[in-house]
């Protein structure tokens, strides 16, 4: 065996007088390792809420939008559409009319963002998760047919067949006061995406909103389905700076996009934080060796009398250091790569147990706590703790190497 390697086992499993060494070099390796294991666990759940962000709720969100500045809407929007679906950045386009209004239930009133689409035979792929195939059917029954949030459901009782009027404010040229339009709807079914859209939101058919409000093109403007939903910010200016008419442009980060803002920014908190965890860990590494240099100088300068270098000693003290930190940081790792994949599973086990909700449908756009692990949040973590580890023993070991002989024994 490799004389440094053999001392630095021998250093670290021989009988210490000083107990409070192994205190601290035992408080080391646990740092470390507890530093690793939330840091991978908390970052897959950081993976996880950006992979419902992208899966969930900018599947059924537009990433951007392009709408007519005036009321005529959008002139010869199926040739624009055509034109623009020959760019392979741009997965899917149709076309929309947005209206807001108050819905009136009694004495109840509740605002409302009615968004008038084309209801094709079959439910489009990307509102499977939000809608019922029962409730797309209902709506494509009769042109005066909506579905809206679930939440807005459950603060006015609606049901399925319920008829609800829709109170639209009247646009004038002069912006004067006119009476509001009053429109006739009956609900079909419900929309369940999550969080604050639930209550906010209702989808009808194009033809009726563009005549309710008075876009006399039949649409009020394009949405968009980009193949990277996190290029809808450049795309869309690009497609709104070449387009022959007067629109606004609108995306995703405009609208959602503190949720993803969110996401990064606790990813970097998280990160910083952890890693200054696993640093103080490292301080107990040297605080550990200093005081095995001081307690173990009699041995090094027999060592050092009977031939040992002192580049010999100080790799024995560097390897003594690096041990404890692989071990923390295997530990650490391995807990971690089994626990992160099934976290989802875990949390709603706990939740069952504890009947506690950890996060809230009606808060947040998911109600689990997800997660994902990405082999490279696992490898960079374990490169930084081991990177910190072997920093730490830099100093004990040179103070060990250091140590003479006549001194130490005298």
């Amino acid at each position: 065996m490799n004389l440094s390697l053999l001392l630095a086992n021998r250093f670290r499993t021989g009988k210490r007088s000083n107990r409070y060494i192994s205190f601290v070099s035992l408080s080391s390796t646990l740092g470390i390792g507890l530093g690793c294991f939330v840091l991978i666990v908390l970052l897959s759940v950081m993976n996880g809420f950006e992979r419902e962000l992208r899966d969930r709720l900018l599947a059924i969100i537009p990433h951007a939008e392009l709408f007519s500045v005036n009321q005529q809407g959008i002139t010869d929007w199926q040739d624009h559409r055509q034109a623009l679906l020959t760019d392979p950045r741009i997965k899917e386009i149709e076309p929309y009319t947005k209206i807001t209004g108050m819905i009136q239930q009694g004495a109840n009133l509740k605002a409302v963002e009615l968004t008038g689409l084309q209801i094709s035979s079959d439910i489009v792929p990307r509102w499977q998760n939000a809608i019922t195939s029962q409730s797309w059917q209902r709506l494509r029954a009769g042109d005066n047919q909506v579905v809206l949030g679930a939440g807005i459901l459950k603060k006015l009782s609606l049901k399925v067949g319920d008829k609800i009027t829709v109170v639209i404010p009247a646009i004038t040229d002069d912006l004067t006061f006119a009476a509001p339009k009053n429109l006739y709807l009956t609900v079909a079914g419900s929309i369940n995406i999550g969080g604050e859209l639930d209550n906010l939101i209702g989808i009808m058919h194009l033809a009726t909103a563009s005549e309710h409000a008075g876009i006399h093109s039949g649409a009020q403007g394009l949405r968009f389905q980009f193949t990277d939903p996190f290029a809808a910010y450049s795309v869309i200016r690009e497609v709104g700076y070449g387009f022959p008419q007067a629109v606004y442009m609108s995306d995703w980060t405009r609208t959602q996009g503190h949720l993803y803002d969110d996401i990064r920014l606790v990813r970097v908190v998280v990160y910083i934080a952890l890693s200054l965890v696993i640093a103080v860990a490292c301080f107990n590494i040297v605080s550990s060796l200093v005081m095995a240099v001081k307690e173990k100088q009699s041995s090094i300068a027999i060592l050092k009398t009977m031939g040992a270098t002192d580049q010999q000693i100080r790799r024995s003290f560097i390897y003594q250091g690096l041990i404890n930190g692989v071990t923390g940081v295997f530990w650490g790792t391995l807990l971690a790569v089994i626990i992160a994949p099934n976290l989802s599973t875990i949390v709603a086990t706990l939740e069952g147990w504890l009947d506690v909700k950890v996060l809230s449908g009606d808060i947040y756009f998911i109600d689990f706590l997800p997660s994902q692990l990405q082999s490279t949040d696992v490898v960079i973590t374990v490169t930084v703790a081991l990177l910190l580890s072997g920093l730490a023993t830099l100093y004990p070991a040179s103070k060990a190497a250091g140590i003479q002989p006549a001194r130490a024994l005298h």
